[in-house]
């Protein structure tokens, strides 16, 4: 049998190589949000020795309550001279930066010192966080000490450091309880960081037992997929390092119930390797829709995706439908939802008479007119009362209105909006509201997609961050494969590769693309990003994407007469 070494990135890092600062606060009182900080202490350890220490009274800008200076001997007078938080915050952060945060009753000394984070405007670092009260709550039984106090914990320990309420002596008597603590949790098996934050969190050790899935792993951008012992797939995800994103799975790093629930079924991991951050997302959509996980709560049901047809018959009308058809009929969407449709339906209806009967009509075969007609809503076609060309008028701004190219048929919603809100008839107004919202998104969808659904193809490049290339296919909106190239590598062959191997796509029926509505919008957002470039069909280069004005007209969507669109309309 073969032995293989396993790597210390899959064994965690080991805990004498962790650098940990343990912190106690002296404050006004307990409530981060009104009570300010009057001393922080801090000692820095690793491998079981103090490498440094940091100690600042804070002058905390409100007079200390009496019981406070009795409790830690902490005057007006000490803290009058001393430092702002705004300056002592930065220091203790410089200290601590790169390290876990240890202290006993985390909650409180870490909340203060994110309040105090949140009002001078700082960033807080991303700590990982080890509370020694937690921690000994698991390990030291009622019979050795009487509760888990600090002080009760101190003597158990034999701390060389009385606790007395100043935060650095505080501080040094917890760094001798942390190490008690950790030498009684090693004994059961705990030898790195992820492995004590597991236990901390009482991640449950099957889970533990389950990193094993990750072993193996490619260490790259892609998409992986947990598999139950049949082989169903559970839940699919991406990442730009799979194995170290599945890694996190089985630690305490991940809070969701449901990928608890979903790890407890899970047998096997399925990796599938990408060349390209953006292929990965693409390949998770495709998959999702494919296998409909159901720890997925998104993006299972791409096929739902719904339009607005403005439909070719003499008296034309506006239809909800799942599809966009070869027939001549201009198409609004897609739609996440029927209701957002048929809002959008609606808001047409609001401004312009087009009948919404769903009838066949014939200009030879007079019907009785229907309520709408008789309160003015409708031209009456059915009656014969509106020839087909008087009606083709109002198709005509219909079909404008839905291309999002009528300024004054939006001003009349938002005038109606208006007029209904003066008169106090709010929910009236936001129903107009919600129907022009449907409209307006209904139509920069389409006005977004129509353009790259009608390109046969497209190559585009950008930086990656090894310092090659990132270079994509696109035909007709869907990815159609994916390369990249080494840092100094010339790109063209593997430019010319990759048309020869991208996958051959059928000309879809614009504005649907031959994608996904959801994938088209991430190959748009990736050409929209900075330094993205294109390359013409003869293999050069060209400026960054809306320099081309060839291509820059075929890409730019509709909307930018009226609003210019970054990425495409100018010249980065």
């Amino acid at each position: 049998m073969t032995m293989v070494q396993g790597t210390f990135d899959d064994l965690g890092t080991p805990l004498s190589s962790v650098t940990f600062v343990v912190v106690d606060l002296e404050t006004t009182g307990g409530s981060p949000a009104e009570c300010g900080i009057t001393e922080i202490g801090a000692v820095k350890v690793r491998g079981g020795e103090v490498v440094g220490e940091f100690q600042t009274l804070v002058n905390p800008g409100a007079p200390i309550p009496a019981f406070i200076s009795v409790l830690t001997g902490i005057s007006d007078a000490m803290v009058a001279d001393a430092p702002r938080i705004e300056t002592a915050l930065p220091a203790f952060l410089e200290f601590a930066a790169g390290s876990t945060l240890v202290a006993h009753n985390a909650r409180f000394d870490v909340g203060f010192l994110k309040a105090a984070a949140a009002r001078t405007e700082r960033d807080w670092p991303a700590f990982p966080v080890l509370d020694t009260v937690h921690l000994a709550r698991q390990l030291v039984r009622r019979d050795e000490a009487p509760n888990h106090r600090l002080a009760s914990l101190a003597r158990l320990f034999r701390s060389t450091t009385t606790p007395d309420h100043r935060a650095l002596h505080d501080a040094r008597a917890t760094v001798d309880v942390l190490h008690g603590l950790v030498e009684r949790v090693g004994n059961l098996g705990v030898h790195s960081l992820e492995e004590l934050l597991d236990y901390t969190a009482r991640v449950s050790p099957a889970r533990r037992r389950k990193r094993h899935l990750a072993d193996g792993l490619p260490d790259g951008p892609g998409v992986y997929m947990f598999k139950d012992g049949h082989g169903r797939v559970l839940y699919v995800g991406t990442s730009v390092s799979i194995r170290t994103r599945v890694r996190s799975y089985f630690t305490a790093s991940e809070h969701r119930r449901r990928m608890g629930e979903m790890v407890r079924l899970a047998e096997s991991v399925t990796p599938v390797e990408c060349a390209t951050t953006l292929e990965a997302e693409v390949r998770e959509l495709r998959l999702i829709a494919q296998h409909k996980p159901r720890y997925n709560r998104r993006s299972r049901h791409p096929e739902k995706a719904l339009w607005v047809k403005l439909t070719v018959e003499p008296f034309p009308r506006l239809s909800v439908v799942r599809g966009v058809a070869d027939d001549g009929a201009r198409y609004v969407g897609p739609f996440g939802s029927r209701g957002s449709a048929e809002a959008a339906v609606a808001a047409v209806h609001e401004v312009l008479p087009l009948r919404q009967c769903v009838q066949r009509l014939s200009p030879r075969t007079p019907k009785p007119a229907c309520a709408l007609a008789e309160m003015g809503r409708c031209g009456a076609p059915c009656t014969g009362a509106q020839s087909v060309e008087e009606y083709a008028a109002v198709v005509d701004r219909a079909a404008a209105l839905l291309s999002g190219g009528t300024r004054d048929l939006l001003d009349a919603l938002e005038t109606r909006m208006a007029e209904l809100s003066g008169a106090e008839r709010f929910e009236d107004a936001q129903v107009v509201r919600d129907r022009l919202v449907a409209l307006v998104r209904g139509a920069s969808r389409s006005q977004r997609l129509d353009p790259l659904a009608r390109i046969p193809e497209l190559v585009a490049a950008r930086r990656s961050a090894t310092g090659g290339w990132e270079v994509l296919c696109v035909r007709y909106g869907r990815l159609a494969g994916s390369t990249s190239s080494p840092r100094g590598a010339d790109p063209m062959p593997y430019i010319a590769a990759l048309r020869a191997s991208a996958e051959s796509v059928a000309s879809p029926t614009a504005p649907a693309t031959a994608a996904t509505p959801e994938e088209s919008e991430k190959v748009l957002r990736w050409l929209e990003a900075p330094g993205v470039r294109l390359v013409d069909v003869d293999g050069h280069w060209t400026c960054p994407v809306g320099g081309a004005v060839a291509r820059r007209d075929a890409l730019e969507p509709l909307e930018a007469s009226r609003r210019r669109t970054a990425g495409f309309a100018e010249t980065r």
